[in-house]
Formats: C-alpha cells, sequence, structure tokens
C-alpha cells in the first residue's frame, strides 16, 4: 500500500464492507425468519432501547472480518464499544432499527463507517427492505449496488416527503412542534426508526429530509456521507463531538433548503454553503 488512504485503499476497504455488509444483512434476516422469542434473546437496554442475539452475532462477525482483512483497523461498535486508532476506525451499528427488527418491521440496516484523520471517508448501509447495499468513498458519489444514486429535484413543499427521527435524549414537544410547523406547510413526514435508513432515503431521492435531534455516530456516520456524496446538503456538529457524544443531523435535498433551514437554526448548526 503505498498510501495509507490513497484511493485504491479506500477501494478495496469499501469494497470489503460491501461484502461483510451484505453477508452479516443477509444472515441476520434469515436469522430472524427462523428465530423464536427465546432464540432471539432480546435484553432491555433502556426504555425502548434493545438489542438481541442477532445485534451480537453481527457486530462479532463484522469485527472478526475487519480483523482479518485489516488488521491495524480498530472498531468501535454500539454494542461492543472500542476505541478508535490512527490507522483508521470502523464506527458500525450491526443492525441499525433493533426495534424494527424484533417486530419484524423491514426498515432496519447494517451501518459501517470508516473515518481517518478527523475525516468520514467511507460509508456503507445494508438496506434490508431491498436487499441492497447502498456505499460511497469521499469524493467519489455514492451507489445502490453499483448504480449511482442523486437526491430529489423536488422543489415544492406540497409534494415534499420528511422523515423524522425521535430520541427519548430529547424532548417530545420539541418533536410535535417540528411536526406541526411541516404540517402547516404542507409537508408529509414519515418516522421510520431507523436513522441509516432514512439518511440513504433521501440520498436516493425517495424522501427530501431525514432531521434527528439526537444520534449516536454508529447510528449516523454511514449515512451522512452516502447523503452528502448524492448531493444531499447535511448540517451535522463536528465528528470529534459526534464520537463522544453524539448529536442532531439535518439532511436535505438543496431545492428545499430554504424549506428546512429552521431545523439546523433551532440546533445551532452551521448550514453548508
Amino acid at each position: 500500500m503505498s498510501a495509507p488512504f490513497d484511493i485504491s485503499s479506500l477501494q478495496a476497504r469499501a469494497e470489503a464492507a460491501i461484502r461483510i455488509a451484505r453477508r452479516v444483512g443477509r444472515e441476520a434476516a434469515a436469522f430472524r425468519a427462523e428465530a423464536s422469542p427465546e432464540t432471539l434473546a432480546v435484553e432491555n437496554k433502556g426504555l425502548q432501547d434493545f438489542v438481541t442475539a442477532a445485534d451480537r452475532r453481527a457486530e462479532e462477525t463484522i469485527r472478526t472480518a475487519i480483523a482479518g482483512e485489516f488488521p491495524n483497523d480498530s472498531v468501535v461498535g454500539e454494542e461492543g464499544g472500542g476505541h478508535g486508532r490512527e490507522s483508521g476506525t470502523w464506527v458500525v451499528d450491526p443492525i441499525d432499527g433493533t426495534t424494527n427488527f424484533i417486530r419484524g418491521f423491514r426498515h432496519w440496516g447494517v451501518s459501517m463507517a470508516f473515518i481517518a484523520g478527523g475525516k468520514l471517508l467511507i460509508g456503507v448501509i445494508y438496506d434490508a427492505a431491498q436487499d441492497k447495499v447502498f456505499h460511497a468513498i469521499r469524493g467519489e458519489g455514492s451507489f445502490k449496488d453499483g448504480q449511482p444514486i442523486a437526491v430529489a429535484r423536488t422543489s415544492d413543499p406540497a409534494q415534499a416527503i420528511a422523515i423524522l427521527g425521535h430520541s427519548r435524549r430529547t424532548n417530545f414537544e420539541d418533536y410535535l412542534a417540528v411536526s406541526r410547523r411541516l404540517y402547516e406547510r404542507g409537508i408529509d413526514y414519515r418516522r421510520m426508526g431507523a436513522a441509516a435508513i432514512g439518511l440513504i432515503r433521501v440520498a436516493e431521492g425517495i424522501a427530501d429530509l431525514h432531521y434527528e435531534r439526537h444520534l449516536s455516530a454508529w447510528d449516523m456516520l454511514a449515512g451522512v456521507l452516502i447523503a452528502r456524496e448524492a448531493g444531499v446538503i447535511v448540517a451535522m456538529p463536528p465528528l470529534e463531538q459526534l464520537l463522544t457524544r453524539g448529536g442532531p443531523v439535518v439532511a436535505c435535498a438543496p431545492r428545499m433548503a430554504g424549506e428546512f433551514a429552521f431545523l439546523a437554526e433551532m440546533e445551532r448548526l452551521p448550514i453548508p454553503g
């Protein structure tokens, strides 16, 4: 390897992550299809915050695969924790949307982001609903199973769809106020229950906004890069802050940026030019 993170090394990592995410996602889907409540082994980490045997198995598979292919890379996972390395770090959510996964809702996925040198360099997400893998390398565009994707060109609020997330770490009244403002502007909205999936829906032009007041880094980083590379305007805190304590994200179609600017202002986030 001529340089730690030249394009060839990033492509090698992206290709590996695509294989890993697809494998892990399909194995989790097969496990869920056959699982009983006992084999799911659901544990409650907090109010409406769950982990299953599938989450743990998926994260262990990811860790083992990364260690085998890129032994100098570290892994920080939602379930197993970990520490970053200067040589590069994978930030992983083995099943984003665990509650959906448990109950049989289709909207969940496997999220893998690679960061190094203070930059978000790779994002890979397996989308269970479509059995497709989305990926992006910084500066190289966004793809769905190898085909380029792009943000929607929506400009009329009456034709827009927003995806809202809600964390119990934040005030529910604020969530209701945002919902009301969108409603009053004629904007329809959904709640996916999986931030990674919400962000790729904006990236592929199905939705025009994904907004959530608090996410952990593993929930959002892969989706943020895929969205940005597809032309989505993304406002979020600095990467270092996200890695240590999480934060909000506003990701919207460019022609709707004025309509959704109030969200970035409310969160005191810089609005990308």
